[in-house]
């Protein structure tokens, strides 16, 4: 409803409606929460969730199915959107049943667990996220049920821990991103310290953005050590990432972006985003408004599987093998010399099928490609743990 600008205030007063008529209806509170944090009240809305967390810790989301084909248990953590996986969209109108854990340190884990098939780490990776998710690794040390994406690997997806992960190689272009501090910045700025001491060697222009920014939020290419303190003027923040800018424009002009999931170590195509700008987001890149663009995109959809991921078949493979996640996404483009430019790595990329299917024809089809391709790695993973514990019964190891 928020996507497609819908009035969200008649759902906000029906659940504020039930929770006058039961203060411990958990599951309205939560419901609020997202509709306040939509509506754009995050702190009311937090507030709200931390309400319904008092009273639960664990939400059902419904299921298309009354005999699921896989239970999902996703461990999530408090917070904003922002802060988990949103598999809610992945898992819509499928027979995947899906039961979101809110655990934390102040949040232990609750006395009964629901019945699952498997458990999925959904916490994405950020400064907040670090003790939560080591925390979270902490419990699943026992965990009965097999476990995807792994709490640990989740916390290397920094986007200097990224870096680190995937060094360049043939045919993959990954720019060298160092955090620094304000002070560090500053000293930048001010010519006491060089681009080099901190990206050996970097130099100008350079790419700034706050540490756990998302969206463009704070990104700006920096020129000088003018422009450096320019930005610092602009902003409050006390930690940044920083990498040298790296011109992926094609021939036409345009900068593109793409988004692609790695599922079960295959890519998938999720969106592309075309752009006079190097700064490309798909809301701002105006796909909505473009017939030419987003005939390209549909294009790019339907040659996927034998042009894009075929070109960058070695690399996509090293990037899976390196991040070694059954679940991650890639923001990427292709530079002049036709290698793959990785501008981050996430196990939390949103992607939803929520765009108008008149304006956007191509996309609901793609979309539930992805959606399949989740729902059967489920099963594959469920269905390998199933024939494991067989194998054990059978030679009295289990």
């Amino acid at each position: 409803m928020a996507f497609a600008g819908a009035d969200l205030e008649p759902l906000r007063q029906r659940l504020l409606d039930r929770l006058a008529r039961d203060e411990n209806d958990a599951n309205a509170a939560m419901d609020l929460s997202i509709v306040l944090q939509l509506m754009g009240q995050r702190d009311l809305g937090l507030a709200v969730q931390a309400l319904a967390l008092q009273n639960a810790q664990i939400f059902r989301v419904r299921c298309a199915s009354d005999v699921p084909s896989v239970r999902l248990l996703a461990i999530v953590s408090p917070g904003d959107l922002t802060q988990n996986n949103a598999l809610e969209f992945l898992v819509e109108s499928s027979d995947i049943e899906l039961n979101l854990l809110y655990v934390g340190p102040d949040l232990p884990l609750p006395s009964t667990l629901p019945e699952h098939d498997m458990a999925m780490v959904a916490v994405c990776e950020t400064d907040r996220n670090r003790p939560l998710l080591d925390y979270i690794g902490k419990l699943l040390k026992w965990w009965p049920r097999p476990v995807l994406c792994a709490p640990d690997k989740i916390a290397r997806l920094s986007r200097d821990g990224a870096c680190a992960c995937l060094k360049p190689a043939p045919g993959i272009v990954v720019p060298p991103t160092a955090r620094i501090s304000r002070a560090a910045l500053r000293k930048i700025a001010k010519e006491e310290l060089s681009i080099e001491d901190f990206l050996p060697g970097a130099a100008f222009p350079i790419i700034a953005r706050p540490v756990d920014s998302q969206k463009g939020f704070g990104l700006a290419k920096l020129e000088t050590p003018a422009a450096v303190a320019e930005y610092l003027q602009t902003r409050l923040e006390h930690a940044f990432y920083v990498a040298p800018f790296v011109d992926y424009r094609g021939t036409d002009g345009q900068f593109r972006k793409y988004r692609i999931l790695l599922i079960g170590g295959r890519p998938y195509a999720c969106h592309m985003a075309i752009s006079d700008h190097w700064m490309v987001h798909y809301v701002r890149a105006g796909m909505l408004e473009n017939t030419e663009k987003r005939a390209e995109e549909a294009q790019f959809f339907a040659s996927f599987d034998n042009d894009f991921a075929r070109r960058h078949h070695d690399a996509l493979c090293r990037i899976a093998t390196e991040i070694d996640l059954e679940y991650v996404g890639i923001d990427c483009g292709e530079t002049p010399d036709g290698r793959l430019l990785i501008f981050e790595v996430d196990s939390g990329m949103t992607v939803h099928a929520m765009d108008p299917v008149d304006i956007f024809p191509y996309k609901q089809p793609q979309m539930h490609k992805v959606f399949r391709a989740f729902r059967e790695m489920l099963i594959a993973h469920h269905s390998q743990a199933q024939s494991a514990r067989t194998s054990l019964l059978f030679t009295g190891k289990f």
